[in-house]
């Protein structure tokens, strides 16, 4: 019976043991620090840690957060452990390599319990990874200094020897990250409490003026009154420290020891006195001005700031952040590049030339898609309207280009086309032919295509070019049209006489040909001036019927002349050596005859 119960018993002892580790941990357990956030393989992201989760789940008091920051290699570690009056053994490993000890952020598995304006608060203490570390990419560092920058309650920056401009530009952009992604995680304006910020000035040699004084002087405006660009940006970069500008203070903390390697190996008594003195009165600052972290008006406890890391920390991998890490203009320089580049798109989709008004309501839908993107894209509040002032003047630039290229590609075709119609007339001037009704097709086809091809800015100058030509071209051709018909009427008129006497034999054509010609010899020049002469209705009559001749939409005659004239001589020639012989002299016209050869009359003789 005892054998049959033993794997009962031993399978109710099992759960009994995995139940007991999966509830709260050892207290004992719990002395000792934690990461709860991890760096990837790349050092480019982070990823969450259960084991100091665990460890901050737990908590049901009220927490606030005490973080350190600053360079790698600096003492952030080991002054954490003074903080908590731990050992090196014990507390956050202190390492002395040139590479970073920590990796990540860590916290102590133990919190300090904290009674703030009557309420009981757990301090949880909080260990980042240096910047400036080799091996990392700066959004590494910029993700590690946000978060710890949105997590706590006080923000402890531990410097070494002085306060660098570097120093203040990278905490701003720290402050803007995490405001930047938090709020957009919760969908618009930043709604967590911002930290205290603890300027901590390590190995302090500086003589004269205290370490607020110099903290106070880095922060303050610099004065441009010469609008110069980069007193702007050192500037911008010190109202978006305004946020934590009011929250915070400065303090010294001399060199513990010489021999920094030895520390972790000395107590009190080896080291700086002075350094004691100063460490003792850094813990009672930090216990100060402690209070617990406030998000969305509310204290959190341990499963709420939970809850609260995992949120930023997908919004910081979720979101791009600049690879420098040095101003929010950087990375908005990103997206301005960007939205730049759908305004292009857009405008690019235009075949230049195209008419100004078109062209202008094309820049407003392009400009308006841009800015959409950069109010959906764009990084930081304090330098949002800096930026957007940036990507306005770099639209309008762009849309300037595409302005002047627009004026050049119009201006190229529109004297392409002037120019083909400049030939046109030129080529009208000199017909072989003269023909107003040619003239006159030729002319209003021209306009017309010009009219419809020749399109934007350029069209308007152009077609005050065009009317002066056509007119000009005109006038031109009217002048030369009556001297030419005048001239190509009396070559008809001697022609014809010639033909009408020798070669048709035709009596009536060749009176005709010479009343023709005496009429336009004598008469047209005694009674007509070259003025008056195409406003005649008899001069009317006679262009009618020349026009009819020589051009018509199915027979243009100038240039079917010359083939046309050589059949007629062909036709002639048959007609005058072959066509009389087959069917006799006999003819119903009245044609010239040979009086001796058919003379009837009876001989004399």
């Amino acid at each position: 019976m005892g054998r049959r119960w033993a794997p009962r018993i031993y399978a109710v002892a099992l759960i009994c043991l995995a139940a007991a580790a999966a509830g709260d941990p050892d207290p004992d357990e719990l002395e000792r620090a934690y990461p709860i956030v991890e760096p990837d393989y790349g050092h480019t992201k982070l990823r969450l840690s259960e084991q100091g989760l665990e460890a901050i789940r737990r908590i049901e008091n009220p927490i606030a957060v005490v973080g350190v920051i600053g360079p790698y290699r600096s003492g952030k570690s080991f002054l954490l452990n003074q903080l908590l009056s731990l050992s090196c053994d014990k507390g956050f490993g202190v390492g002395h390599m040139r590479d970073t000890k920590t990796k990540g952020i860590w916290i102590w598995g133990t919190p300090i319990e904290m009674d703030v304006d009557g309420t009981k608060v757990s301090v949880l203490y909080l260990d980042t990874e240096g910047f400036e570390s080799v091996g990392k990419s700066n959004v590494y560092d910029d993700r590690i200094f946000a978060l710890a920058t949105v997590l706590s309650s006080v923000l402890i920056y531990n410097l070494p020897e002085t306060v660098r401009e570097a120093d203040i530009s990278r905490l701003s952009f720290a402050v803007d990250i995490a405001e930047e992604f938090y709020g957009r995680v919760k969908g618009g304006d930043i709604a967590f409490e911002p930290a205290k910020l603890l300027w901590l000035i390590q190995r302090d040699f500086l003589q004269g003026k205290s370490v607020q004084q110099m903290v106070n002087e880095a922060l303050q405006r610099v004065p441009n009154d010469n609008g110069d660009k980069y007193i702007d940006e050192v500037n911008q970069i010190r109202d978006s420290l305004a946020v934590m500008g009011d929250n915070s203070t400065a303090f010294s903390l001399p060199q513990p020891h010489l021999q920094r390697t030895k520390l972790c190996e000395m107590d009190d008594k080896e080291l700086d006195p002075l350094y004691v003195k100063r460490r003792e009165e850094l813990k009672q600052v930090v216990g100060s001005i402690i209070k617990p972290k406030f998000v969305q008006g509310k204290t959190l406890n341990g499963k709420e700031f939970v809850s609260f890391l995992e949120q930023i920390l997908e919004a910081l991998n979720k979101g791009e952040i600049p690879s420098t890490g040095s101003l929010v203009e950087i990375f908005n320089k990103a997206i301005l590049e960007r939205c730049l580049t759908v305004y292009k798109e857009k405008m690019d989709g235009l075949g230049l030339p195209v008419p100004v008004e078109k062209l202008q309501q094309i820049h407003e839908v392009a400009n308006d898609q841009a800015r959409m993107l950069f109010d959906k894209q764009h990084f930081g509040k304090h330098h949002a309207g800096q930026s957007f002032l940036k990507l306005d003047e770099e639209i309008k630039k762009v849309y300037r280009n595409f302005l002047l290229a627009n004026e050049y590609q119009s201006s190229k075709l529109c004297e392409t086309r002037f120019s083909e119609c400049e030939d046109k007339m030129d080529h009208l001037q000199v017909l072989k032919l003269p023909s107003m009704a040619k003239f006159n097709a030729g002319f209003f086809h021209c306009n017309r295509t010009f009219v419809m091809e020749c399109v934007g800015p350029s069209k308007e100058r152009y077609e005050l070019r065009m009317t002066k030509m056509l007119h000009k071209s005109r006038a031109l051709f009217i002048k030369e049209y009556n001297n030419k018909l005048f001239n190509w009427l009396v070559t008809f008129s001697l022609v014809m006489v010639v033909l009408g006497r020798f070669v048709i034999k035709f009596l009536l054509l060749e009176i005709a040909a010479w009343v023709m010609f005496i009429f336009l010899e004598t008469y047209t020049r005694m009674f007509w001036s070259a003025e008056s002469l195409y406003y005649n209705p008899a001069w009317h009559i006679i262009v009618s019927s020349w026009e009819t001749i020589v051009y018509s939409p199915i027979l243009d005659l100038d240039r079917w002349a010359i083939p046309i004239a050589l059949l007629l001589l062909f036709w002639l020639f048959y007609w005058r050596c072959f066509g009389r012989r087959k069917r006799g002299s006999r003819s119903l016209l009245p044609l010239y005859k040979n009086s001796h050869k058919n003379s009837s009359r009876p001989r004399s003789d």
